[in-house]
């Protein structure tokens, strides 16, 4: 134990998501470190990301408007729309520049031991926005753990009676991966997943 605001520092970081003790611990003692001009900015950009950051009242992505950038582009595709757990998976999909339609952020995925049902996501905005018909495609992008499949299965069973074409991403073996290295629930989702290697 430190003193004072020094401990107070080192408490308030140990509550933040990935960071254990010992992180928070050297995390504080760099900002002691630090130059005091580094350390306002970053306090001054913590306050103004609070300040200025929300979710996207359409998708539930992260926003500085009322509509996210996705939401707001009308090149991108309106028929098709990719499901995800959190903001954050709207990034890593992005990245692959291979989704070209827009997304809907459920604010996290299913979780009974948690206290997470289908009552605390974004399921009903969702369902408000397929209303129309415009959407002919859902694709649903939870992570391949046993909440992510839960809340596909779940959302499977609601869309099932609507026109849709609904599908999920196909998970499996990771490129470069050694056979003997992947774990049963991978190795038989890739058997599953498998398709042809054409002619």
């Amino acid at each position: 134990m430190y003193e004072g605001v020094l401990q107070d520092l080192i408490d308030e970081l140990a509550r933040l998501p990935g960071v254990g003790p010992k992180g928070a611990q050297r995390i504080a003692f760099h900002l002691l470190a630090a130059d005091p001009a580094d350390v306002r900015r970053l306090a001054e950009t913590m306050q103004e990301m609070k300040a200025k950051a929300t979710f996207c009242q359409t998708c539930g992505n992260v926003s500085q408007a009322e509509r996210c950038r996705i939401c707001a582009d009308p090149r991108r595709d309106p028929t098709s729309i990719c499901v995800v757990e959190e903001p954050k998976d709207v990034v890593a999909i992005e990245r692959t520049r291979e989704f070209r339609g827009r997304y809907h952020v459920l604010g996290g995925a299913i979780s009974p031991l948690a206290g997470i049902g289908p009552d605390q996501l974004r399921i009903r905005e969702l369902m408000g926005r397929l209303a129309d018909g415009e959407v002919t495609e859902v694709i649903l992008a939870m992570d391949p753990n046993i909440e992510g499949d839960a809340t596909a299965a779940y959302l499977s069973r609601l869309l099932r009676s609507m026109e849709l074409s609904v599908t999920r991403l196909a998970s499996g073996l990771p490129v470069g991966g050694d056979l003997e290295y992947a774990d049963e629930v991978t190795l038989g989702r890739a058997f599953a997943g498998r398709r042809s290697t054409g002619d």
